[in-house]
């Protein structure tokens, strides 16, 4: 793991290929605990192609000095991020 939050990522080789290929990330809360929410993509290891974007938010606890990944929670497609974010546009409203 890291020391430092900004270096934190998604990206996952096996045998030098890019498997899951961080495509953008956001921090959004540091300290302690850190919640970083991930664009990115998966391979096709049949194609060798990568699909569609997919998108992730991951909480890490940093112990000494580590930064230790606790739970995720993944956003199975756009429509689901569509209506996460129109969700939580009205509750922020306050509608």
């Amino acid at each position: 793991m890291s020391a430092d939050a900004a270096d934190l990522t998604v990206d996952y080789e096996e045998d030098g290929t890019l498997i899951v290929k961080e495509l953008d990330k956001e921090i959004l809360s540091k300290g302690a605990w850190t919640t970083i929410m991930f664009r990115y993509q998966d391979m096709n290891r049949t194609t060798g192609e990568y699909g569609p974007e997919k998108y992730t938010i991951r909480r890490y606890q940093k112990q000494k000095g580590q930064y230790l990944p606790k739970s995720k929670f993944n956003i199975s497609s756009q429509a689901q991020a569509q209506k996460i974010i129109e969700t939580l546009s009205r509750w922020v409203a306050g509608e």
